[in-house]
């Protein structure tokens, strides 16, 4: 399954994504450590799994997908990959709940690729697959990620403290979510629209296109 909206496309990850997943990460080391996951030290019930290598995480990521828990992307930009999305977490039965995480390549934030890649991917989950809701857990610092889901009007719902472990120690999370009523036009049709109100712009539709099975 890919996900199009003009220059933004979100496909699965693949392993021969490596080289261009580990360059990019690369360039922007500095740019996304104080926002990764990280393995807290090992506990008196036993050590804890290292970090995996980019095979490792890519058959992880299958794996869980395969299984329905998870919805692993990478995103590219006019045709290059700029950073990934996962939809994880994901539970059915009476929730039909998933939460999003992502990350962009500094050298294309602010144009709007990760409230694209995050608008159509709700509304692959609501429209598509059946979820009902979707949030995203963010540190309270990180203003460029809190700034994607105030631009899509993601509610504040409230304070996780210590939820996860990041840049070395267990950090606060803020919530935000949406249910699918909240967005019945669809999420990208109303980021489309919130942005040719602020450019002046009458040209987008917020159409995804989808391609593949």
């Amino acid at each position: 399954m890919e996900l199009v909206d003009g220059d933004i496309v979100l496909r699965p990850i693949r392993l021969r994504d490596q080289r261009a997943w580990r360059e990019v990460n690369r360039r922007n080391r500095d740019w996304l450590r104080p926002w990764e996951a990280t393995i807290p030290p090992p506990t008196p019930a036993g050590p804890l799994t290292h970090r995996p290598t980019y095979r490792q995480m890519v058959r992880h990521l299958r794996s869980e997908a395969n299984a329905g828990r998870m919805m692993p992307f990478v995103i590219e930009y006019q045709g290059r990959l700029v950073g990934q999305l996962t939809v994880a977490g994901i539970t059915w039965g009476s929730m039909c709940s998933g939460h999003v995480g992502y990350w962009v390549d500094e050298a294309v934030a602010g144009r709007g690729v990760m409230p694209t890649a995050v608008a159509m991917v709700v509304d692959h989950c609501f429209r598509t697959v059946g979820l009902h809701r979707v949030e995203v857990c963010i540190r309270p610092e990180n203003a460029p990620s809190r700034r994607v889901v105030e631009k899509l009007g993601f509610r504040e719902e409230g304070l996780r403290p210590r939820y996860l472990h990041i840049d070395g120690a267990w950090r606060d999370h803020l919530v935000f979510a949406l249910t699918a009523e909240e967005v019945p036009d669809g999420l990208l049709r109303r980021w489309h629209r919130s942005r040719d109100r602020s450019t002046g712009s009458t040209g987008s539709t917020g159409s995804t296109r989808h391609t593949g099975n």
